[in-house]
């Protein structure tokens, strides 16, 4: 039994091996950018899902550019930081124009420009990103956009 063991295990061994690219001395994958949303008021600067006036069941997100299609998201809540985050955008070079609604009041359009480059270490540059009808702060520490509403 232990013969057989060693000869499975030196079975597996001979089939791991490199390439011989020098240029790429390991695989490695970096998946997209998740973008992620705090929704504030002008006024109060509080997050308007914490404070209640707004509800995570009435965000709708559509692409403009893809016949206002639903767009996935997922919503954070926990420890009183509710956000809105799109992890969907950037698996493959694409445009987006999102267009992000809440109980019927539009919020911000959110434009990306993503090119999907398949490489030894397979990454997303992003050509552009914009957010419009909404003023917004991008925090470079934790890179959340904290969108101010009216």
């Amino acid at each position: 039994m232990k013969k057989i063991n060693l000869i499975l295990i030196l079975f597996a061994i001979s089939f791991q091996g490199c390439n011989g690219d020098d240029e790429c001395n390991q695989l490695c994958f970096t998946p997209p950018q998740v973008f992620e949303f705090e929704i504030v008021g002008k006024e109060s600067g509080e997050n308007l899902f914490t404070n209640g006036t707004f509800n995570s069941n009435d965000i709708v997100i559509t692409d403009i550019l893809n016949n206002n299609e639903s767009v996935e998201f997922s919503f954070i809540s926990e420890n009183s930081v509710n956000l809105i985050a799109i992890s969907s955008i950037g698996w493959e070079t694409e445009i987006v124009n999102l267009k992000i609604d809440i109980a019927d009041n539009h919020i911000f359009n959110f434009y990306v420009d993503a090119e999907r480059i398949n490489d030894c270490c397979s990454h997303t540059a992003y050509n552009e990103i914009t957010i419009t009808d909404a003023a917004f702060e991008l925090d470079s520490q934790t890179g959340i956009y904290k969108v101010i509403v009216e």
